[in-house]
């Protein structure tokens, strides 16, 4: 097979198959046959509006402490009651979505970010720097997430800055498996060994050749990790070591509502549902993309 120089035939394989039109209709065809997957992409519309718009949908003020209302039940005026200080729980609820929705998304940038560049770093050039960058991320890899994020939150301080940082580093090491693998399966195909022939840069071979081919899998290992964060910044938040006070974030919410859970349960089951649903919801999705993403799914999943 004879190449011409600019022309790389792999590429247009590749637009076929990621082509927004035709990803596109197949989502919506299993987001519409797949009544779960529809409910969770109607709870995250929800929370992204939700996270927009807190300021003036939120009934009342998330900070404003009032010891005299404190752990109100119910009622016509606080829908879901007051915490122990006296602020209306529904109203830090909706603004904890905003904190859930910005940590999820910017902690799986900054991870994404981080593996993806040593991922591909490490597959393209392997030898030593393959091998450093492997038994780094191995050692990382064997440490528990959440004991990592811990310990680097703990390290860098609490904040919501720091708490994207933590939840950040310590996610990256699997964006760095992924991406090398898929670097290693790439690197020696024809459409590679043609860019080289045409002396294309390695830097261009990398940017332009093999990451755009990776991308389908990133993008649902985005969308899973996204539903991963959050449940993990509010383990951080709940454990103390996340978003410092009075900031309004499911996890800090439960560890005050632990203190009355059997007095006043409802503090702690609504913000448990929310975190719940968040987590399935980005899952299920997801879990749509890769399907929709998968060539050899065409014409096959409905």
């Amino acid at each position: 097979m004879s190449y011409t120089p600019g022309w790389i035939p792999e590429l247009e394989l590749t637009d076929k198959v990621i082509g927004s039109d035709t990803t596109l209709s197949r989502f919506i065809s299993l987001s519409m046959g797949r009544k779960i997957v529809f409910v969770g992409m109607m709870i995250i519309l929800v929370m992204i509006v939700l996270a927009i718009f807190a300021p003036w949908i939120a009934p009342h003020d998330p900070y404003k402490q009032d010891l005299s209302l404190s752990l109100r039940p119910p009622s016509s005026e606080y829908l879901l009651g007051t915490d122990k200080f006296g602020r209306d729980s529904l109203s830090r609820l909706i603004f904890g979505t905003r904190i859930a929705m910005f940590v999820g998304i910017v902690a799986v940038s900054i991870a994404a970010s981080i593996g993806i560049l040593l991922g591909l770093i490490s597959g393209y050039y392997g030898r030593w720097i393959d091998q450093v960058t492997m038994r780094i991320t191995d050692a990382l890899m064997s440490l528990p997430t959440v004991v990592m994020a811990l310990a680097l939150a703990y390290l860098f301080g609490g904040g919501i800055s720091n708490v994207m940082l933590a939840v950040g580093i310590a996610f990256s090491p699997l964006f760095i498996r992924v991406t090398r693998s898929q670097v290693l399966l790439l690197r020696e195909t024809d459409y590679v060994t043609a860019a080289r022939v045409i002396g294309a840069s390695n830097l261009r071979i990398m940017f332009f050749h093999i990451l755009p081919n990776t991308i389908p899998i990133l993008i649902v290992l985005c969308t899973l990790q996204i539903g991963t964060a959050i449940i993990l910044e509010a383990s951080l938040s709940f454990l103390g070591v996340g978003i410092k006070p009075p900031g309004a974030a499911w996890g800090y919410d439960l560890r005050l509502a632990y203190e009355v859970i059997f007095r006043y349960p409802i503090l702690s089951v609504v913000p448990g549902i929310c975190i719940t649903a968040a987590v399935l919801s980005f899952n299920l999705v997801g879990d749509a993309v890769r399907d929709a993403l998968d060539p050899r799914l065409k014409g096959v999943l409905r």
